[in-house]
């Protein structure tokens, strides 16, 4: 296993990250005069004042951590192409929807990539100058999206410069692939070595184009200069301005902004965001990408070194992509897959975290904030750390009494009270009905502590289900609780509740809360629409959906509906692994149509179909692969209702139409992921869609 201190300041860069786009994104796009007319300076979160949320879906933070997941998905080959980032791309993004600025063929450079890779032009063609034009292909995407990739390389700069230019080159080329190497290499380097001018010396041997080159030179030694970071942006404005490197965002420009933001903020990380921010341009992805290094560079004592960036954000982020599981989620799970994919870069073996909260990392709280749809007591929640003991989640409680429990909750869905227009949050909720949680939890004192989930009615109304409270004292105590039925409405909170009979104040602790396994039963079955004027209800949202049109119908369920091949609605986890999903499906006109289990993104999953009105089908769709498993005639009409179930338990998979048995197949390929519809060139229906757990 590698130094547990790199763990620490992965986590810390992943804090960094978030903080700095969370700060830049409520200015982004403004003019640089703006900024400063309105604000003077920018030192900390501005949301509020321009009426945004401060968790938002954004394309840095999706990218970031969604296109890193080549790395686990490529089994963290070390030597992995720009080719098999591209696979990537085409697996977890979603047109229209996920995780790019979708301005256009020609206008949005990741844009115009991944319209190259969907038309079968393979990266690293699908981002180069030769296909695109020199100023599409050197905008500012290739070095925001790498920052994960080099916290996963820590004190591997060469690793990290290779990975970052593969992941670059799916999009981008030229200077923008070297500059994106260049931050790879400072990121990497920041584990190991703290001095920003021997990071520098260091990272300038991996560049090789001339420009990057003189532009290193000349941000160094005009911040060695000169101390005001107006006069120096001014300076850069003059030389690298967007006045002089067209297009809607060069790279050239934010690049020597992020470094002189750093050579500027020497040891401050506020102040090295705040330069970042203030100086307009990119503002999220400057500040994202200095936050980065600088959480790496100066660990968690620099994030917490100024003002308290942390609490506001609670971890929280979202990662919208086609794989709906991941999308709710925050530093500490970022922090771990990134962990874990360092040490099997480096030849390591170690236990992949499974639980959804265990507030490892010093300050984390995982999302657990006061409770705002709840009434009681007063209450802060810190970690363990904090004071001094274990990592835990800790809720200090002030004068609970009958009437006045303590709430806290974290999301594990939408929520949409804060729900941004910025970018849509695309995602599936992490807890389901039949799904079994497991808590730790004790006690200063002798209270009682439960859990409780706030989920959705069909009119969008705010519920809430309530586990049996369990006497809390100062050994750990084991809580367990089997998610009551919420009629396939989504889950959006879990909480910890503490009350007492006579007054309390002192500490609560958790330890961890987790769960695992498919649910024992979910569904969704009926018309469901409460207004024909309505065919996308929230309830649709916990669906991922890459189908074109997928929405309530009139009569039954779902319309699923797709002009191309392969349009997929999912929802699901990791968790998920042996489950039967089963629906009652009604062609239309089509060319196949099914179920799908097993979904890991919208291009690696088991679909099991009905196909041309005489056949079904169970195959394997890995990236490009498409291979049948098994196949058997079978007729079937339009309009009449055919029940489909499919199986998987193990290496197994089955196929039952109208409850009856009729494929039974074998295959290795994948081993857990979510479940849902396939529908290609046509339309079904759908009603009665149901999961349940084939587990022990």
């Amino acid at each position: 296993m590698l130094d547990v201190t790199i763990r620490e300041k992965i986590y810390a860069g992943v804090l960094g990250k978030l903080i700095g786009v969370y700060l830049g994104r409520p200015v982004e796009g403004w003019a640089y005069e703006d900024i400063r007319s309105r604000f003077q300076e920018i030192d900390y979160y501005v949301h509020k004042e321009l009426d945004y949320p401060i968790i938002v879906a954004d394309d840095d933070i999706s990218g970031t951590f969604g296109f890193m997941r080549a790395l686990p998905d490529f089994d963290f080959k070390r030597d992995i192409t720009s080719q098999e980032f591209g696979k990537t791309w085409l697996n977890y993004i979603i047109e229209n929807q996920t995780i790019l600025w979708w301005g256009g063929l020609g206008r949005s450079t990741e844009h115009t990539a991944f319209l190259n890779l969907k038309n079968g032009i393979q990266a690293p063609k699908s981002g180069s100058i030769q296909q695109n034009g020199q100023t599409l292909a050197e905008q500012i995407g290739a070095q925001i999206f790498i920052d994960g990739i080099a916290m996963a390389c820590p004190n591997d700069p060469e690793l990290a410069v290779y990975l970052a230019r593969e992941s670059a080159k799916v999009s981008h080329d030229g200077i923008a692939v070297d500059a994106a190497g260049h931050l790879a290499a400072m990121e990497a380097l920041a584990f190991g070595e703290k001095n920003i001018d021997t990071i520098l010396d260091q990272s300038f041997r991996y560049t090789t184009n001339t420009l990057l080159r003189n532009i290193i030179d000349d941000v160094r030694n005009i911040c060695a200069k000169e101390s005001n970071f107006r006069v120096v942006r001014d300076y850069l404005n003059s030389k690298y301005g967007y006045h002089i490197y067209p297009g809607a965002c060069h790279m050239v420009p934010n690049h020597a902004m992020v470094l002189a933001s750093i050579l500027l903020g020497k040891d401050d990380f506020q102040h090295s965001i705040s330069i970042a921010t203030n100086s307009a341009w990119d503002t999220d992805c400057n500040a994202g990408n200095v936050g980065t290094f600088n959480g790496i560079r100066l660990g968690l004592e620099g994030v917490n070194g100024g003002a308290d960036f942390r609490g506001p954000v609670a971890d929280r982020l979202f990662v919208s992509t086609a794989d709906g599981g991941k999308g709710i989620s925050d530093a500490v799970r970022e922090a771990d897959h990134i962990w874990y994919a360092a040490n099997q870069l480096a030849g390591e073996v170690i236990e992949k975290e499974k639980r959804q909260f265990s507030f490892s990392y010093p300050g984390s709280t995982q999302g657990f904030l006061p409770d705002t749809y709840l009434e009681g007591s007063p209450s802060r929640v810190v970690n363990g750390t904090d004071l001094g003991s274990e990592p835990s989640l800790v809720i200090q409680c002030h004068h609970i009494g009958k009437g006045t429990p303590v709430n806290v909750s974290a999301p594990v869905f939408i929520d949409y009270s804060e729900d941004s227009t910025l970018y849509k949050v695309i995602a599936s909720p992490l807890l389901y009905s039949g799904q079994t949680v497991e808590a730790k939890l004790k006690a200063d004192g002798r209270v009682r502590g439960r859990l409780y989930i706030h989920y959705y009615d069909i009119e969008d109304n705010v519920k809430q289900a309530y586990s049996p409270f369990i006497t809390l004292s100062s050994e750990w105590q084991q809580l367990e609780w089997k998610i009551p039925d919420t009629q396939g409405m989504a889950i959006f909170k879990i909480g910890i509740q503490v009350d007492s009979d006579s007054r309390y104040s002192g500490n609560v602790y958790c330890q961890d809360i987790h769960w695992d396994n498919a649910p024992s039963y979910y569904g969704l079955k009926g018309m469901l629409m409460t207004s024909i004027w309505k065919t996308n209800p929230h309830w649709l949202d916990s669906f991922v959906s890459s189908a074109r049109n997928f929405c309530a119908d009139f009569n039954k369920t779902f319309c699923v509906s797709h002009s191309e091949p392969e349009g997929l609605v999912t929802i699901g986890t990791q968790e998920w692994r042996d489950y039967s999903v089963s629906s009652d499906l009604f062609f239309s006109l089509h060319q196949a149509g099914g179920l799908v289990a097993r979904a890991q993104g919208h291009r690696r999953y088991y679909g099991a179909i009905l196909r041309n009105w005489n056949e079904a089908v169970i195959y394997c769709r890995y990236d490009d692969s498409i291979t049948e498993l098994g196949q058997i005639d079978i007729n079937y009409e339009e309009d009449k209702e055919v029940n489909l179930s499919l199986n998987v338990s193990g290496n197994e998979l089955t196929l039952l139409v109208n409850h009856q048995e009729l494929l039974r197949v074998t295959d290795d390929t994948l081993s857990y992921g979510g479940a849902g519809y396939v529908v290609s060139e046509g339309t079904f229906m759908a009603d009665n869609f149901v999961i349940h757990s084939l587990e022990d």
